[in-house]
């Protein structure tokens, strides 16, 4: 879960937040942190009745019929295509910070594609050896984040000539809003890690806890960090490496160079869980007829869906490629926050048709109303352009529909 969430976004989002509402970045990062809980909560109670593959897809697929689970299922597909392909990108301009040899477009293919592929390789061979890598690299990543917090909180009570004054400027409604939505990408990726819960061994109790357990440690992870930067660095938001050149004046050379590193271990695992759980979003929809059945191939030997894997990887290189961070990370949120809020709504339907959950909230219309209507408030401050792009999704998610809709399968087994 950790690592679903933590990519290499925090590594840029201090400077671009602090540019739009200063002092208050810490406190925006608490309210994000607050409102994210309250969606992931609703998810947590609607993913205690699953055992299956196919995380949020599946659900929407109980709750409201073929249709909405293709269409949450094409929003997933796009988000856990595009917010990888922009961090490959990244992965590729951050090494070629340390290795001269690598740069050049031609050369950052190259690493991608290398990249990419040995990642596909890994999970190919099974989802205990993908996960291992994943949990190897989220160690090293919070590790790495955490001593960056703890120096900067040391060195500014040893060093207090070192301290930034934080400015409380006053931001306007839309500065707000950019805000909140940059951290609906930075919290997001969470969901992702639900895919597998075919392949894990109790998810209906796991599930739940993990998903808020990791959400609280990633609230105080990302707070830290956008406290220590914007009381170290002057002038924050117009940084391009805030956590390195804050570290920079705290820890001198050495500690810019192990942030350098840092993002590179956080940008290859975040990339090593998305290849552990994004292609069974493809497997879960062929596996009810939903995409074409080569794609729920499971592979004789190691058990794991290959010919998704390897799809998957194959357009992640593709979109890398052809797309760069921003048009990626626009679209993994738009296709977010429509998810979000179909999974609220799924939370009550559910709740009708089958009774109480495994893990069942207190008070839950209260949490299933404002998750959705979070989401509602916050895909209106979308832009022509993301609007186009979850219409043409919505579009071909149709066109999904309407071809498959004469197979007779069952929507899914509901567990509890």
């Amino acid at each position: 879960m950790v690592n679903s969430i933590i990519g290499a976004g925090i590594f840029g989002l201090p400077a671009l937040l602090a540019a739009r509402v200063a002092g208050y970045t810490s406190l925006a990062s608490l309210l994000a942190g607050a409102g994210i809980l309250i969606v992931a909560a609703c998810i947590a109670e609607v993913s205690s009745r699953f055992e299956e593959t196919g995380g949020l897809y599946l659900y929407g697929r109980a709750a409201f019929g073929r249709f909405a689970g293709i269409l949450v299922g094409w929003m997933i597909w796009l988000t856990r295509i595009a917010a990888p392909a922009a961090a490959a990108n990244l992965f590729a301009v951050f090494a070629a910070q340390f290795f001269p040899a690598a740069q050049g477009r031609a050369r950052q293919i190259l690493v991608m594609g290398a990249l990419l592929g040995h990642l596909a390789i890994l999970n190919y061979l099974g989802v205990k050896t993908g996960k291992v890598v994943s949990n190897i690299f989220t160690v090293i990543k919070v590790g790495m984040l955490g001593a960056f917090i703890v120096s900067g909180m040391v060195a500014l009570q040893v060093h207090p000539e070192l301290r930034v004054p934080l400015v409380f400027e006053s931001a306007s409604w839309k500065n707000w809003f950019e805000v909140l939505l940059l951290l609906v990408f930075a919290y997001g990726g969470f969901e992702g890690a639900l895919i597998v819960g075919g392949e894990s061994s109790d998810p209906r109790r796991d599930m739940p806890m993990a998903l808020l357990t990791a959400l609280v440690l990633q609230c105080f992870i990302y707070t830290g960090v956008f406290y220590v930067v914007l009381s170290t660095l002057p002038g924050a938001g117009g940084s391009t490496r805030p956590l390195a050149d804050a570290a920079q004046r705290f820890l001198g050379g050495w500690g810019a160079a192990a942030i350098g590193i840092a993002g590179l271990v956080s940008t290859y695992g975040y990339l090593s869980a998305n290849l552990l759980h994004s292609p069974r979003i493809a497997f879960a929809l062929a596996e009810r007829g939903d995409f074409p059945g080569w794609l729920a191939r499971i592979h004789p030997r190691f058990r794991t869906p290959h010919v998704s894997i390897f799809l998957y990887a194959t357009l992640l290189f593709i979109f890398s490629v052809l797309g760069d961070f921003q048009w990626n990370a626009t679209l993994s949120a738009a296709s977010r926050l429509v998810v979000y809020g179909a999974v609220a709504l799924a939370l009550p339907v559910l709740r009708g048709k089958y009774g109480r959950a495994p893990f069942s909230l207190r008070a839950a219309p209260v949490f299933w109303v404002t998750s959705f209507a979070l989401a509602l408030l916050l895909l209106t401050r979308m832009g022509p352009g993301e609007a186009i792009v979850v219409g043409g999704t919505t579009c071909i998610a149709l066109v999904n529909w309407r071809f498959v809709r004469r197979t007779d399968l069952s929507s899914g087994q509901i567990g509890g």
